[in-house]
C-alpha cells in the first residue's frame, strides 16, 4: 500500500489507526531505501519481515511476476511446483548474463539488483574483517575449488604458454584437484616442520621458480585456513617472492574469513608483496548451504575478467542465502560470531588439554593456526595400532562430525600423484594424532560433548578386553539383530567355553534322568515340542496334539528353540534348571506304550 491508498482506507478504518500502520511500514521502506542509497552492511540486522518485504519487492521486478507477463522463450523462469516458488521467493532467473556473471538482467531486474546489493555487503564484509585496501568482489555460485579455477583459467589467459602451479602442500583433495581440473600442472611444495608446525618451504619454492622460469608458471596457490599442525602460509614472505619473479599470487581463504588474523595476512602480504586474488567460501563463513564462493582481489581489471570467463547463466539461490544471512545478522550480530568463536578457541583448547595429559597425551603446539588444533595419539598406538584410526569411526559413529584422525602412514593416490603421509600434510610427521576445529557457530555445548565423548572412546580403546566395539553402522546393525535372535532363542554366537558348559550339563541331566527310571521322558515330553521323529533303530514314535501340549505349571520353563540330531533326538536350549535336555523322541511314546525297561534301551541307543 502507497500513501494514497492509506488516504482512501481512511474512508473505512479510523485515521488514528491507520497512522499507527503506515508509520511501521515506512520504518521498514526506509531501512530498504537506505541500504540501497549506501549499498553499505546494516549496524544491527533486520527481522524477518522487513526482509520478506525486500526479497518479495525484488521479485515483482523479474518479468516472470509481471501480471501480463507472456514468455516465449526456452527460459521464462517458470515454477512447476509452488513449493519451489515458495522456497525461491519467486525469484527465478538466476544472476548475470551468457559469458558474464556480473552483467544485468534485462527482465530480471529485481535479481540484478539483488546480486549488486550482495556484492557491495559482501566487500563491507571483507573490509570489516582486515582487508581495508581490497578493490572489489563479487560472488560465485559454486563451491571454493571451482572458483579457483576459474581464476586460474583467467590468469591463464595472460601467460598462454605457461602451465605449471607451485603448490605449498595441504592435504585436501579440492585444493589439489582444482589445479588439474584447470588443466594445469601442480608443483607441490613439501611443508617444512618448526617444531610441531608444517610450514611453507620458501628456498623449495624460489629454487622452482628459478629453475621452471616465471614465464613458465600460471601463478602460485597458497593457503591461510588448513587443519592443524599445518599452519598458514608464509603469505607475506611468498607475495615478495611473486612479485620479485612477477609471477601472479592466488591465495584460498576458504573458511579464513572469520579469522582477523588469516585476513591481516592477507592485507600484509598485499602491502609488501603481490597478491593477485583470493577465494573464500560463503558456508564456511556465514553458515549457509553449501553451493557459493567469493571472489576478491586488488585489481578490479582482473575481477572482471574472473566474472566473464564464467560460461552461462548462473544460480541465484546461493546469493539469496548469504544475502538474507547478512541482513538478518547485520554487523554486530557477525561481530558478535566473530567474537564468539574466539572463545570457542580458547574453551576448546584448554578442555582437549584436559583430555590430553589424562590420557598421556599432549596438544600440538600450532599457535600460528588460529582456527584448528590438533592432540597426540601415541598411547593408541602403543596398545594397538589400529586404535588410531578405529577412534575416528567410533567418534563418527557417536555422532562427532568434523574432527580428523590422522595416522601419518596413509597413502594416497589423487589423479596419478601420490602423497605419503596423507593427511600429515607431509610425507613424515612423527606422531599421530586428531585435529578440532573452533569454527564460526561453535557453542560451548558443543565443545563440552566432543570432550565427553572422546574422553569414553579414549578409556573404551585403552582398557578394551571384550570383543572390539562396532566400527560400522553395519555392524552395529548386525550386532543388534544377533542380540535380538539370543534373546527370542534362536541360535546365538557363543563362545566355545559356554557351548561346552551348556554340553555338560545336557549330559549330566541325561545321566539323572536315567537313573530316575521313566522321568526325562515325561519331562522331555514337556519339552518337546509337537514334533515326531525316527531313531537309527528304524522306531518311530508319534503323539496327539493334547499329549505334546505343555502344561500350565511347566510353561514358565518350556523350550527355546529346538533342532533335530541325526539319531532322531531333539535339542532343545531351555531357559528351566535342567539346562540343555537331549531326549530321545521314541521314549516319548514309550512311557504309554512299552515298559521301563525299553526306554531304558531306547535311550541307551
Amino acid at each position: 500500500m502507497n500513501s494514497q491508498s492509506f488516504t482512501l482506507a481512511e474512508r473505512l478504518i479510523p485515521s488514528t489507526y491507520l497512522q499507527q500502520a503506515a508509520a511501521s511500514k515506512k520504518t521498514r521502506e526506509n531501512l530498504i531505501r537506505q541500504l540501497i542509497e549506501q549499498r553499505k552492511w546494516p549496524e544491527e540486522g533486520w527481522d524477518d519481515p522487513t526482509i520478506e518485504l525486500l526479497l518479495a519487492d525484488l521479485a515483482q521486478m523479474d518479468s516472470n511476476n509481471f501480471p501480463d507477463n507472456c514468455g516465449i522463450g526456452e527460459r521464462e523462469a517458470r515454477f512447476a511446483s509452488s513449493l519451489v516458488a515458495r522456497r525461491h521467493y519467486r525469484i527465478g532467473h538466476g544472476i548475470g548474463r551468457s559469458g558474464d556473471l556480473g552483467e544485468v538482467q534485462p527482465k530480471a531486474a529485481g535479481s540484478s539488483l539483488m546480486m549488486k546489493l550482495v556484492n557491495s555487503l559482501l566487500l563491507d564484509t571483507i573490509r570489516y574483517m582486515g582487508v581495508k585496501t581490497t578493490a572489489g568482489c563479487f560472488m560465485v555460485p559454486m563451491a571454493t575449488g571451482m572458483t579457483l579455477v576459474l581464476c586460474m583459467l583467467t590468469l591463464k589467459q595472460d601467460r598462454p604458454g605457461a602451465k605449471f602451479v607451485l603448490w605449498s602442500r595441504i592435504d585436501q583433495k579440492a585444493c589439489f584437484k582444482c589445479i588439474l581440473t584447470a588443466g594445469l600442472q601442480p608443483i607441490v611444495i613439501e611443508t617444512v616442520a618448526s617444531g610441531d608446525e608444517l610450514k611453507t618451504d620458501l628456498t623449495a619454492m624460489e629454487h622452482q621458480m628459478c629453475t621452471i622460469g616465471s614465464d613458465n608458471i600460471v601463478c602460485v596457490l597458497t593457503t591461510t585456513s588448513c587443519f592443524a599442525p599445518r599452519v598458514s602460509d608464509s603469505l607475506e614472505q611468498v607475495a615478495v617472492l611473486c612479485q620479485r619473479f612477477n609471477i601472479p599470487h592466488l591465495i584460498n581463504n576458504a573458511y579464513g574469513l572469520q579469522s582477523s588474523r588469516c585476513m591481516h595476512l592477507i592485507q600484509e602480504a598485499a602491502r609488501k608483496g603481490r597478491v593477485d586474488a583470493f577465494v573464500q567460501s560463503t558456508d564456511k563463513n556465514f553458515m549457509v548451504p553449501v553451493g557459493g564462493a567469493i571472489v576478491s582481489g586488488f585489481d578490479k581489471g582482473l575481477l572482471e575478467r574472473v566474472a566473464r570467463i564464467y560460461p552461462g547463466r548462473a544460480s541465484s539461490s546461493p546469493a539469496i542465502d548469504v544475502f538474507i544471512t547478512l541482513l538478518s545478522l547485520g554487523i554486530n550480530g557477525y561481530k558478535s560470531l566473530v567474537t564468539q568463536r574466539k572463545e570457542m578457541y580458547n574453551y576448546l583448547r584448554d578442555e582437549l588439554s584436559k583430555v590430553a595429559t589424562k590420557h598421556g597425551e599432549r596438544l600440538l603446539d600450532t599457535k600460528n593456526n588460529p582456527i584448528s588444533m590438533g592432540m597426540t595419539l601415541n598411547s593408541l598406538v602403543t596398545s594397538d595400532p589400529k586404535s588410531v584410526t578405529m577412534l575416528g569411526s567410533m567418534l563418527f559413529l557417536r555422532c562427532v562430525s568434523g574432527t580428523r584422525v590422522v595416522s601419518t602412514v596413509d597413502y594416497k593416490e589423487v589423479a596419478g600423484y601420490k602423497f605419503e603421509g596423507w593427511g600429515a600434510h607431509t610425507s613424515k610427521y612423527p606422531v599421530p594424532y586428531l585435529t578440532a576445529a573452533a569454527a564460526i557457530g561453535m557453542q560451548k555445548s558443543d565443545v563440552d560433548q566432543f570432550i565427553n565423548r572422546l574422553d569414553k572412546v579414549m578409556n573404551k580403546l585403552k582398557g578394551r578386553s571384550a570383543p572390539q566395539t562396532p566400527t560400522s553402522v553395519e555392524e552395529l546393525a548386525m550386532g543388534g539383530r544377533r542380540s535380538k535372535r539370543s534373546m527370542n532363542g534362536e541360535v546365538s554366537s557363543s563362545s566355545d567355553r559356554e557351548r561346552s558348559e551348556r554340553s555338560e550339563r545336557g549330559e549330566r541331566e541325561r545321566e539323572r534322568r536315567s537313573n530316575r527310571g521313566g522321568g526325562g521322558g515325561s519331562h522331555g515330553g514337556s519339552h518337546g515340542g509337537s514334533h515326531g521323529g525316527s531313531s537309527l533303530d528304524g522306531e518311530t514314535g508319534s503323539r496327539s496334539r493334547d499329549e505334546v501340549r505343555p502344561t500350565a505349571g511347566r510353561s514358565s520353563r518350556g523350550p527355546v528353540g529346538a533342532s533335530p540330531s541325526l539319531n532322531g533326538e531333539v535339542s532343545v536350549s531351555g531357559s528351566g534348571s535342567g539346562g540343555d535336555v537331549r531326549a530321545d523322541i521314541n521314549s516319548h511314546n514309550s512311557s504309554n506304550s512299552t515298559s521301563l525297561a525299553s526306554s531304558k534301551d531306547s535311550l541307551r541307543k
